[in-house]
């Protein structure tokens, strides 16, 4: 099905086309034509599956069909659980915005100064916020919510399962009760339902089944290694296998640090990004990696979503992640677009019985290797 059959206008059939997108992921193909029937909307899609340009597509159309004013009203707000993917989110935005139109997008975030911000609302019709900041703002005066024509929450799940709930519960009592809904999340749990029930109304449910296939494009390996050998592995892979861009996931920011710090002097550029860094640092960081200025990129799960480099050909799980769903979430950061990539993980002796979970969930045994065959470790 092409997208000019989704009811969307020549305007954004044409940036679609300048961007090579070809035809609609499956998310897309159902939601667009009931977002833009005004329909309350749940979208259950794994991370990757195109669920951005979902309800952005749908939603700069509407804009573009409504009188819009310049005050401090929002007309759409888009909620989300990091500063990472609301960036992210207003770049899909910009790539299909038109000049044509008057359209003022903004993505508001903690951890910067509130004051550009403030000064920056007057006029915006699309808010990409993170909960706490958007309170923040509105409790400065600096935006209304009361007229409000459409809310999108983006990936739920993580939002609640990063202690947003009460700020979630806060925002909701500001809106007004007509308006449009949009909830798009990876998982559907019960506390995902139970946002469902406050939010919307007889909501068109759409659920993606995982494609079992979409993993076959990404090749898995295992390293079972102690913990004191992971460092030389990492640094072995790195140098062996002309990794030019590889993503490293860790468990602590101490640990991305320490990490970084090592893969540098041993003349691999490196760096770290985690939630103690400050924005400045944490954009630089990102800019340079996906402009491939730097090879490696050492991160908290704070990047298991909230990036999209379609061409990112290497994953290492340094430490593994703490649930089957965030394993997915974390190695689907490659092999996108059907691009090929490679997912390696490092599993420790204590890790051993959690790794076999991992893959049973996952639903794919992934090869081993063990330390005593790595001639490099053992000389």
């Amino acid at each position: 099905m092409p997208f000019k059959s989704l009811g969307l206008s020549d305007n954004l059939i044409n940036k679609l086309s300048q961007n090579n997108y070809k035809k609609p992921y499956p998310i897309q193909e159902q939601a667009i034509p009931h977002i833009l029937n005004n329909k309350d909307i749940m979208g259950i899609a794994k991370t990757g599956s195109g669920k951005t340009a979902a309800y952005i597509l749908p939603v700069i159309q509407k804009l573009e069909d409504s009188e819009l004013e310049k005050s401090r009203n929002i007309n759409t707000l888009i909620l989300v659980p990091t500063r990472e993917l609301a960036m992210q989110v207003k770049e899909v935005f910009d790539a299909f915005n038109t000049s044509s139109n008057n359209i003022k997008a903004m993505a508001v975030y903690g951890g910067v100064s509130i004051n550009p911000q403030m000064k920056g609302m007057y006029g915006t019709n699309l808010l990409i916020a993170t909960p706490g900041r958007l309170i923040e703002l509105i409790e400065n005066n600096a935006l209304s919510v009361s007229s409000l024509k459409t809310l999108v929450i983006d990936e739920a799940d993580k939002m609640l399962e990063l202690g947003f709930k009460e700020e979630i519960d806060k925002i909701f009592t500001l809106l007004p009760k007509k308006r449009q809904n949009m909830l798009f999340s990876a998982t559907l749990s019960d506390k995902i339902e139970d946002i469902n029930n406050i939010i919307l109304n007889y909501p068109i449910v759409i659920k993606i089944e995982e494609d079992s296939q979409e993993l076959e494009h990404i090749e898995q390996l295992a390293y079972y290694v102690t913990d004191e050998k992971k460092g030389p592995l990492l640094r072995h892979l790195i140098k062996t296998e002309n990794m030019t861009q590889v993503l490293i996931f860790v468990a602590s920011g101490y640990k991305c640090d320490n990490i970084s710090f090592k893969l540098s002097k041993h003349g691999i550029e490196a760096r770290a990004i985690h939630g103690k860094k400050s924005q400045g640092a944490r954009n630089a960081a990102l800019e340079d990696f996906k402009a491939g200025r730097i090879q490696a990129l050492v991160s908290t799960d704070l990047l298991a979503r909230g990036i999209d480099i379609e061409l990112l050909p290497h994953i290492i799980n340094f430490d593994l992640p703490r649930s089957p769903k965030d394993y997915i979430h974390r190695i689907g950061r490659t092999g996108r677009a059907n691009n090929t990539g490679k997912a390696i993980s490092f599993v420790s002796p204590e890790d051993e019985h959690h790794f076999k979970i991992i893959q049973k969930k996952a639903g794919k045994p992934v090869p081993r290797i063990y330390e005593e065959n790595i001639k490099e470790l053992n000389k």
